[in-house]
């Protein structure tokens, strides 16, 4: 991983924000919303995403990529997030290719990677199997073929599953529905024959489907059985950048109801005046700024294979969590009437908090994860 400097992400964080508020700006969401588009996401813009090399700046040079580190994606998903982006960052660059780069054979990922990096391949990751966030419970089953795996049973919550290209799928080889061994992870074409995708359209506007799998011939990826070693870590990367995505959402709620508070009058004067508004303002800034600490430092020492990954993450994702429903709740009550009205951008960010606050697990998850990592 080549290492950036404080001005190589400064000028990232520039041509990021630059590009999300000319060509994904919220109002591209709104369209893709009120038009049903049934990608979810606009792939020419992905594909202009992938020549600046952000679809590839996880992965090594060998397949396109540009290997700049997770800190440098979380300052795109930071950004991002400011407009509500809807892009295949998460199910793609954060979950599918970290699971081929990391477990996948030689084959594997000269096969994908290269298509990946190019904006031409969309992946994702089939984990989730209940409402709640809890990667070891896994219930589908994988039974040993010949030189693959079938595979049986139903996943939820898969982000873009329903217009990936290929699928990673986690599966239990043996074990109970409940054990963190027995799980491995497997690859499958997304059109293979007895698997049904069902587009759901999340509340925020994220892309996401129900998946179920009826004999379905996958392959290995990686080595069985050692499947949640190797899907932990993954985890932790989304986590953690996903708290970059979300401090960007905040802090764009922020900015916009300080924006509202100067121009609202009432009583004959500006609202942002009354000290009661004041205090509830710097109170989310200071939340904003202590999330900022925490989702950075977790990707600087994911970045550095650190020790600490896991606890920090959790940590950050925690913050992160408890922040942004602060925020999103304080901006639609700033605005008032108009904050509860699709007119105003206030809703979207709330939608978007409560999802975002589910992904990878919630606020107590993380709190009883870090207490379980720490050994309390």
């Amino acid at each position: 991983m080549s290492e950036l400097t404080a001005e190589d992400l400064e000028l990232l964080r520039d041509t990021a924000a630059r590009f999300f508020d000319e060509q994904m700006p919220i109002t591209a969401l709104r369209t893709l919303r009120d038009e049903g588009d049934e990608t979810g996401f606009d792939r020419s813009q992905w594909r202009e995403m992938a020549e600046m090399g952000w679809a590839g700046i996880l992965l090594d040079e060998s397949y396109g990529g540009t290997a700049r580190g997770y800190a440098a994606l979380g300052v795109i998903l930071e950004e991002s997030g400011r407009t509500l982006a809807a892009s295949p960052l998460v199910s793609t660059v954060l979950l599918g290719a970290q699971a081929i780069a990391r477990a996948g054979s030689i084959a594997q990922r000269e096969d994908l990677l290269p298509g990946v990096t190019s904006g031409t391949t969309i992946l994702a990751l089939a984990h989730e199997e209940s409402t709640r966030h809890a990667p070891h419970q896994i219930a589908t089953r994988a039974v040993k073929s010949g030189d693959n795996y079938v595979l049986k049973g139903r996943k939820i919550f898969v982000l873009d599953g329903h217009v990936a290209d290929h699928l990673i799928v986690v599966a239990r080889n043996n074990g109970e529905n409940d054990d963190r061994e027995g799980i491995s992870l497997f690859l499958v074409a997304a059109n293979a024959p007895g698997i049904k995708r069902n587009r759901t359209i999340l509340v925020d506007g994220r892309n996401a489907a129900n998946i179920e799998f009826s004999d379905v011939t996958a392959s290995a990826l990686g080595t069985i059985g050692n499947g949640f070693d190797i899907l932990e870590p993954i985890l932790d990367g989304a986590r953690a950048s996903l708290a970059a995505e979300m401090l960007g959402t905040a802090n764009e709620a922020f900015d916009q109801t300080i924006e509202y508070l100067k121009v609202r009058e009432q009583f004959g004067a500006q609202i942002g005046s009354f000290q009661a508004l004041k205090h509830r303002a710097a109170e989310m800034y200071c939340e904003i700024e202590l999330t900022r600490s925490s989702a950075y430092a977790a990707l600087a020492e994911i970045d550095a294979n650190g020790p600490e990954s896991a606890q920090l993450a959790s940590i950050a994702k925690t913050k992160a969590c408890d922040m942004l429903e602060l925020v999103s709740s304080e901006a639609v009550q700033m605005h008032g009437g108009i904050g509860m009205t699709d007119a105003a951008d206030a809703g979207l960010f709330l939608k978007r908090a409560r999802v975002a606050q589910q992904i990878f697990g919630d606020a107590l998850y993380h709190r009883d994860r870090y207490a379980n990592l720490i050994g309390i």
